[in-house]
């Protein structure tokens, strides 16, 4: 097991950020956690800081078309 770890590729910063945001949205569903919960897991400065992205992202999408 260890020698396939070693010959395997270190993930980019967008695989590995792709990879926590899966991973995240999983527990999410499966536990009912809400953004707070979130929020309140991470110290404080990462809390912001995550909230921010949050804030970026959903900025950044076109508006829906009703």
């Amino acid at each position: 097991m260890a020698a396939l770890e070693k010959t395997q590729k270190p993930l980019t910063r967008e695989q590995q950020l792709v990879v926590a945001r899966t991973e995240f949205l999983d527990l999410q569903r499966r536990f009912d956690l809400t953004i707070a919960d979130v929020v309140a897991f991470f110290p404080e400065e990462e809390g912001i800081g995550y909230l921010q992205q949050l804030i970026e992202a959903s900025s950044a999408k076109p508006p829906r078309k009703r």
